[in-house]
């Protein structure tokens, strides 16, 4: 009698971190939005509060014209698009890949806490006068506090693989970091650094330069390559736990990378851009419709379209007539708004 046949596990693999190949729906879907990221750099570039003809934009991005156009162009533009285009990017990447992960299309960046965990340390640096003495301080502490808020998260969730776990705990990390910017603000010693507080809060990549642009994109950099490359394995995921196992995934290792990019690329768009919130929200919504829904279709294209949507957003900020610019996280606001009631009120009616 022949003995019977049991399937074996396979054995865990790690996915590699960068993934060269692209699904079909991206390869389509690129030449579009490349497109628009390109649009939308030229439009930062060109826009403003100071009116500049394009002839003269060219001429002083070649390193002719006026002094002083060259200066509003090189010295205060062009390092606030690049800004815009890195932030962007990382938060619509970061929010497609939490999606994917967490199997929760409510999913973002400060779902783990690492938003406010880098807010509470640019806080920090704020409250006690350190930025203004050591103006490299905010980012670094800003990237320290998104560390810190990882380090909790995992000490919270322990050796848990569930995505439940991570979202409580990363609830539970989330608010706490937020009662420290309200301790922060209530017992601030006079009410210009809170008012100086509350200001970065709110976002903005307004009087930001090149070297705003060098401290972000390191960790920007490296938040990208740690989440992009785990397509696969998120893919797997939509099979649950046991079936992506199965299908040989570290799951321990996809969660370890995909928290260390949260953590560190979004640490580094946040402690140079401030509070920026519902880019990783509104872009997969936006992306999924055009692909073919799978998460590894949605991590390019919404890193893409996210470098797009924030840069526009930007624009639109310097263009509103106001006594005072607006602030960039209120608009983003606005927009993520009207997407989560539409996925609200769908999902209302499916239940």
């Amino acid at each position: 009698m022949n003995a019977a046949i049991t399937p074996t596990r396979a054995e865990p693999v790690e996915a590699p971190l960068f993934l060269p190949a692209l699904p079909g729906g991206v390869t389509r879907l690129a030449p579009a939005l490349l497109l628009l990221v390109l649009f939308a750099a030229l439009l930062g570039v060109a826009v403003g509060s100071a009116a500049i003809p394009p002839g003269r934009v060219l001429a002083a991005l070649a390193g002719r014209g006026d002094d002083i156009e060259r200066a509003i162009l090189v010295e205060l533009r062009v390092p606030r698009v690049l800004l815009g285009l890195a932030v962007g990017a990382m938060l619509g990447l970061g929010g497609a890949a939490l999606q994917g992960y967490l199997r929760n299309p409510l999913a973002e960046p400060s779902v783990l806490g690492a938003s406010n965990g880098a807010a509470l340390g640019a806080v920090i640096a704020l409250y006690f006068g350190l930025a203004q003495a050591w103006p490299w301080v905010l980012p670094l502490l800003a990237i320290a506090g998104a560390l810190a808020t990882l380090a909790l998260l995992f000490t919270l969730a322990g050796r848990s693989e569930s995505p439940l776990t991570l979202i409580l705990a990363g609830i539970a990390v989330s608010t706490l970091a937020g009662a420290g910017i309200s301790l922060a603000l209530n017992l601030s010693p006079n009410p210009f650094a809170a008012m100086e507080i509350m200001t970065w809060l709110l976002g903005s990549l307004e009087d930001r330069s090149f070297r705003h642009v060098l401290l972000a994109l390191p960790c920007i950099g490296v938040g990208i390559v740690l989440l992009a490359g785990q397509g696969r394995a998120l893919d797997a995921l939509t099979l649950g736990e046991d079936g992506a196992a199965a299908l040989g995934v570290d799951l321990a290792a996809t969660r370890r990378r995909l928290l260390l990019g949260v953590a560190i690329g979004v640490g580094g768009a946040v402690a140079v851009s401030g509070a920026i919130g519902f880019v990783g929200l509104i872009v997969p919504h936006l992306i999924r419709p055009l692909t073919d829904r799978s998460p590894s279709a949605l991590l390019w294209p919404s890193a893409l379209a996210g470098a797009a949507l924030l840069v526009l957003a930007d624009v639109a900020v310097r263009v509103i007539p106001t006594t005072s610019e607006l602030r960039l996280g209120v608009v983003t606001a606005f927009l993520g708004v009207p997407v989560f009631l539409a996925h609200l009120m769908r999902e209302r009616r499916l239940w």
